[in-house]
């Protein structure tokens, strides 16, 4: 939220000058946390270590060598192709130069047939460059062409510009060395976390075949890494350190990728996978992306699931070991299941800067596709594995289901008649399931046959509901759309001070969805008003969301290796980003389509899926309190919402309209 306390008029003087410009890397400078971790500096020296990765992931080079200099400083060391050094052909500078002092730029942005990384981690492409404008000096050899060419930097600046010998005796052919001296001031510690780093370079060599990983320190010790057995060597070591019990099947790996004719995924798109079912014990999960670590998961994790889920119900129907009133859930597959996922994506969509979380929509069914054949056909070829595994599964299920039913005890006193417009979902479990207050019906149509049954319920609503923060609490059934909302949720309006019983809530989410437009913020805005001064403790504790569909939709055509897509945007400035890109891509502008959704209702059941309901792929809004106490809260919303205040909304929005604007 923009800064509402007053402006000192001495110090609030705004002309031309106050607009700054930061150039070059100064903008990371400014705000390091945008770019990079700040505990410490292992992200940025994380970077340079992709780098050479990628590198290996090509084809180029057998090792990545890292040393921890007595300095403080860091060497990493591979034998890929050596960072181009010549003159580059728009900007008139060494391309080795550019990759370590502009943001945006690199080979990771060359997806195109023949590019110089088809698939790689790198995608904002700030990465090294980042790692130089926060170091205090960073040395950066290149082997290539039969030469020795080399440059210093100091905060990001060239402070020994590139020079070249031939190469001697001693020297590679090829390759690439960088020492980086991370500056302390932006971080909390200068320390490296050995066991991070060490865990590191491990997965490196887990997910790079033949490819050996060293890490040497400063006191000469050494340690290596090499896996013969890759992802199943990993998987078996790690869950014998961590205690967990034996696997009730075989390690089970599979990997999957894309041919040349495939419709729905570029060449090479795909992943591998092992996974194990162990019984007690911790669970042991890694993803990664293009050798990228996703300690966060992410949308490939979600397919790995939906794929894992698909093959086991698929073999307990076939062989009919389901118990009559069981139903299973993904969770119950994937409770007791420990695994390492590698995925190929050929254009991934990360959440931030630090790549902890995969967003790219399409990795859903990506993964998934190429998880479920395979288990299933293993367990059909071993069919007494497959009941151990079905047997486990099943217990996990009715395990689930009793849960549920000592919550449902609570529920059931006093329940009024449901609404009848109310389209309920299967399950009981409010750990799980999902009301969707829907603006109008043709939206409420869609959502009904593009939701999951089992667990996402649809209550359509119609017109704008009635602004309640005058309406005393007896006067509010007498609205239909509220009561219907109440009887609906299971809870009685109450105040902010009132201790409501919430034993009879049906739902644990209860999602506004709404026009991405200025009527569907206003409808927003008016069950928000519903929510914070009759059902407060519905907020408190978690349970208000808002739903956000996307604006525009935009189809692209195939370009490179990657097929025809289409790519949703939130709000204008995602509009923009994705067309940024694509002309990054090489698409002209008259090759796309763009598509503004004027309502829900224009989009179809599975557009509606896979934007806005599907929790692997949906952008769901958690709604809280803010730092205001609740009476300034209060004094807030009567300005906003109250009937008689329209003079003092008028001179708020006169005074503040901009920066709500900037806020958006």
């Amino acid at each position: 939220m923009a800064d509402r306390s007053p402006r000192n008029p001495q110090t609030s003087d705004y002309s031309e000058a106050s607009i700054k410009v930061l150039k070059g890397l100064e903008p990371v400078k400014q705000r390091p946390g945008m770019y990079t971790r700040t505990e410490n500096p292992l992200h940025i020296v994380q970077e340079v270590i992709d780098n050479a990765a990628d590198e290996c992931l090509g084809g180029f080079g057998k090792r990545i060598d890292v040393t921890l200099n007595a300095d403080g400083s860091i060497t990493i060391d591979d034998e890929g192709r050596g960072i181009p050094v010549g003159i580059h052909p728009e900007e008139g500078v060494s391309t080795v130069e550019i990759v370590f002092t502009r943001l945006h730029a690199g080979g990771k942005f060359d997806k195109g047939s023949g590019g110089a990384y088809s698939f790689s981690g790198g995608l904002h492409g700030v990465g090294v460059s980042v790692t130089n404008a926060l170091s205090t000096r960073l040395e950066v050899t290149v082997f290539r062409d039969g030469k020795v060419h080399s440059l210093v930097f100091s905060g990001g600046d060239v402070i020994v510009p590139l020079g070249s010998r031939p190469a001697g005796a001693g020297d590679r052919r090829q390759g690439t060395r960088v020492t980086v001296w991370p500056d302390p001031k932006y971080f909390d510690s200068p320390v490296i976390p050995l066991g991070e780093l060490e865990r590191l370079l491990r997965s490196k060599a887990v997910l790079l075949a033949g490819v050996k990983t060293t890490l040497r320190r400063a006191s000469g010790e050494l340690k290596e890494w090499f896996y013969k057995e890759g992802l199943k060597g990993y998987l078996d070591q790690t869950l014998a350190g961590s205690g967990a019990s034996e696997p009730l099947i075989p390690v089970f790996g599979a990997e999957g990728f894309a041919g040349p004719n495939d419709d729905s995924f570029a060449q090479g798109e795909g992943a591998q996978y092992v996974v194990a079912f162990c019984e007690e014990g911790p669970i042991v999960r890694e993803s990664f992306v293009n050798l990228i670590p996703t300690p966060a998961g992410g949308t490939h994790e979600s397919g790995l699931r939906e794929g894992l889920f698909g093959a086991v119900k698929s073999f307990i129907e076939m062989h009919a070991l389901l118990p009559k009133g069981v139903k299973l859930m993904p969770e119950d597959v994937f409770a007791r299941a420990s695994f390492v996922l590698s995925a190929k994506v050929l254009d991934p969509q990360f959440q931030g800067q630090t790549k902890e979380r995969l967003n790219s929509r399409d990795a859903v069914r990506l993964v998934g596709s190429f998880a479920r054949p395979a288990l299933e056909l293993w367990l059909n070829e071993h069919v007494d594995y497959g009941r151990k595994l079905a047997e486990l599964v099943i217990r996990q299920a009715q395990s689930r289901m009793r849960a549920g039913q000592k919550i449902e005890k609570r529920k059931t006193s006093g329940v009024a008649v449901l609404p009848g417009k109310l389209t309920d979902c299967e399950t009981t479990d409010i750990a799980r399931n999902e009301l969707f207050l829907v603006e109008g019906d043709s939206a409420g149509g869609s959502a009904k046959m593009g939701r999951d049954k089992e667990y996402q319920a649809i209550l359509p609503l119609r017109g704008k509901v009635l602004n309640s923060w005058e309406t005393e609490r007896d006067r509010l059934y007498a609205n239909n759309e509220i009561h219907d909302i109440a009887v609906a949720l299971g809870v009685d309006p109450h105040g902010p001070n009132d201790s409501p019983d919430l034993g009879g809530l049906r739902y644990g989410k209860v999602c506004i969805l709404s026009d991405a437009d200025v009527d569907g913020a206003h409808i927003q805005v008016l069950l928000l008003t519903l929510f914070y001064r009759h059902f407060p403790k519905l907020i408190e504790r978690g349970h208000v969301h808002v739903a956000r569909p996307p604006l525009f939709r935009v189809d692209a055509p195939a370009r490179g290796k990657k097929p025809a897509q289409k790519l949703y945007a939130l709000d204008e400035s995602e509009l923009e980003s994705i067309l940024d890109k694509l002309r990054k891509d090489g698409v002209k502008d008259t090759a796309w389509q763009i598509s503004r959704f004027k309502g829900l209702g224009e989009m179809n059941a599975e557009q509606l899926w896979d934007t806005t309901m599907n929790p692997d792929t949906r952008r769901l809004q958690a709604v809280a309190l803010g730092d205001l106490d609740a009476g300034a809260t209060d004094g807030v919303m009567n300005m906003l919402m109250g009937k008689g205040e329209a003079s003092a909304r008028r001179a708020w929005l006169e005074e503040h309209g901009n920066e709500a604007e900037a806020d958006i």
